[in-house]
Formats: structure tokens, sequence, C-alpha cells
């Protein structure tokens, strides 16, 4: 007869493989919501009346990461191309004010400062749209990294915004791959919180 701690190496790997299952169907059934709606070039996009602009790292003497500076490369395109009249800006305005921070490199690209907006409460992916849709945003292109844009897509459709996405890789990331090992796991709680909503 089975000893109990024989048994629990079984249940761990079956715990294991339910929460990779769980992650794989998760991240499936995110990319999923947003086919059809996310576009490689500024040129394939559907007019919008604003772009919003996730927050990303700024360091700590103010210059923006590569990663930001792709995301509002790719609103600024749309800008001047007149695909979008105004941009918002969202981040988490603590110690480095992430959507000063955003709006000042806009304004020194050309971006008059009244189609601009900021949102420094944007902490979280969820929280950038649910700001979003209370600034009264209806409809919007989210300028992001590849890899973010299903997530950033869904949650801006489940707040009610008319969303469509423009890939932002730009540059080199130097965390490619941890940053998508993170958003599979954000991804996976987003489901939860969907269906927990």
């Amino acid at each position: 007869m089975p000893t109990r701690g024989r048994r629990w190496p079984g249940a761990a790997v079956i715990a294991a493989v339910c929460s990779l299952a769980a992650v794989a169907l998760g991240n499936a059934w995110v990319s999923r919501q947003a086919d059809g709606s996310i576009f490689a070039t500024a040129r394939e996009v559907p007019k919008r009346s604003f772009a919003i602009v996730p927050g990303a790292s700024v360091r700590p003497d103010g210059s923006l990461s590569t990663a930001l500076l792709d995301r509002l490369d790719a609103a600024l395109e749309l800008y001047r191309a007149g695909t979008i009249a105004r941009i918002l800006v969202s981040g988490d305005d603590g110690d480095n004010h992430e959507a000063d921070a955003m709006a000042g490199w806009l304004i020194a690209s050309g971006v008059p400062n009244d189609r601009i907006t900021r949102d420094g409460a944007g902490y979280r992916t969820r929280t950038t749209m649910e700001g979003a849709r209370r600034l009264g945003i209806m409809d919007a292109v989210v300028c992001t990294q590849a890899f973010h844009l299903p997530r950033s897509v869904l949650w801006a459709r489940h707040v009610g915004i008319d969303a469509v996405g423009l890939v932002a890789d730009r540059r080199w990331q130097a965390h490619q791959v941890t940053d998508r090992m993170r958003e599979a796991v954000a991804r996976t709680v987003a489901v939860v919180e969907l269906w927990l909503n």
C-alpha cells in the first residue's frame, strides 16, 4: 500500500499540469478575442478618436524605456496620419510621473498639449482602460507591443470602448522573454477577473 509521502509527488505533478493547461487555455482565449483587430502597420488602422498609450518604465533620470518609446512612436504616427485626433497617455504617476513624461515627449515631438489627455492612475492594463472609459473615450487605437495587445484590446472592449490595436514593436527589447512570461500570467489573471465580473 503506498504511503502518504509517495502520493504527494503524483499530486504535485497533476496540479502542475492542470495549472499549465489553465494558463495555455486562458492565453489562447485572450488571443482569439482580438482576432482581426490588431494591425501591423499604421496605414491599416481604421480611424478612431483616440490613441491609448499604456505606461511602461520611466527611468529615474526621466528618460523613457525603449518599450515606452515604441508605444509613443506608434501613437505619434497615427496622429500625424490623421487616423486619431487625440492621445491618452496612461501610467502610474508615482515617483517617475509616467503620464507627464509621456506627454512631455509627445509635446516635444509636435503634438499640441490640448490634444493630449493624461491619466496618472493607469497602474495596470485594466485600470488604464477603465480610466479611459471614465474620461469619456468611446473608441480608440491601443498602441503597445504585440504580446500585450490582445489583453489590452480585450480590457478596452470589456469596459465599452470600440478598440483596435497597433503593434508598437520598433526597437529591440532586452527583456522580451520575461515580458512574455509575465504576460502569460497576466492573461490568466484577466480571464479569472472577467469570469468573476
